[in-house]
């Protein structure tokens, strides 16, 4: 039984510790071959936008609660930019195919009693001296994530976008975020809500997904990374969005690796 479909999860707050923003830049027509419908890629200079949000969460627990009753995680969430019609109207946002965490309370509420599958996955992290090291992977599936970077003085001229300034308001503006569920005509929505918005430019030593492994060979190049640290924040349920079975386009298994 999913509990979510009876009950109205509560906005949650905390601390966004560290959260790192790997960017790829996606032909546009690969992307549309994986996203279900209603979605379509968001696009910057003719290029779709997918990636991997890794995010260090400390203190969370629902508004009014003590800080020191709020649990700390590492989490992964694999992210497209995406647009998508509502009501009517043009919406922004992004559509997550996955989510993983080391949380076993986060994985088993997830989908449950807040939105969102979560998948329980191991995390090793090492950071020192503006060096990040990231490691995740999932025993059940063979899903995983590895990164290395290191803070830069300056934004990436190859970028698709033409400054960090740019990438910034991009990413702010995919603070809605729609996840997979245990339904096929639905899809769990959550919002981001920050006091602050602060990126820094990361430099990519090494970054690899297995969610990029089924991707035609030259559909996918790295673009760039963006660091925000001690960030207050706020999670806020939205509607589920419900969708017709008619026209939809199911997203096909990752597996395997796609080192860039």
């Amino acid at each position: 039984m999913n509990l979510a479909m009876n009950f109205h999860p509560p906005a949650m707050h905390g601390v966004i510790d560290r959260r790192i923003l790997v960017n790829f830049r996606v032909a546009p027509a690969a992307l549309q071959a994986i996203l279900p419908f209603p979605f379509q890629p968001r696009l910057i200079r003719g290029w779709g936008m997918a990636g991997i949000c890794l995010i260090r969460l400390k203190q969370i627990r629902p508004l009014g609660l003590s800080a020191r009753f709020g649990i700390s995680s590492e989490n992964a969430a694999h992210r497209i930019a995406v647009k998508w019609e509502a009501e009517g109207r043009g919406q922004e946002g992004v559509y997550i195919p996955r989510r993983d965490t080391s949380s076993r309370i986060n994985a088993f509420a997830g989908g449950r009693l807040f939105p969102g599958i979560h998948h329980y996955s191991r995390f090793r992290v090492l950071e020192r001296a503006g060096c990040f090291c990231v490691e995740m992977s999932n025993r059940a599936d063979g899903a995983h994530v590895r990164l290395q970077a290191r803070c830069a003085p300056d934004f990436p001229a190859t970028s698709a976008f033409g400054s960090l300034r740019e990438a910034s308001e991009f990413f702010r503006r995919g603070a809605v975020g729609y996840s997979v569920s245990d339904r096929t005509d639905r899809f769990d929505g959550l919002e981001l809500r920050s006091g602050e918005w602060h990126v820094e430019p990361l430099t990519i030593e090494r970054a690899e997904s297995s969610f990029f492994a089924g991707f035609p060979r030259g559909t996918v190049e790295l673009d760039s990374a963006l660091l925000m640290r001690n960030v207050p924040h706020e999670w806020r349920a939205k509607a589920p969005l419900m969708v017709s079975a008619v026209g939809r386009n199911e997203s096909p298994g990752r597996s395997g690796g796609f080192p860039i």
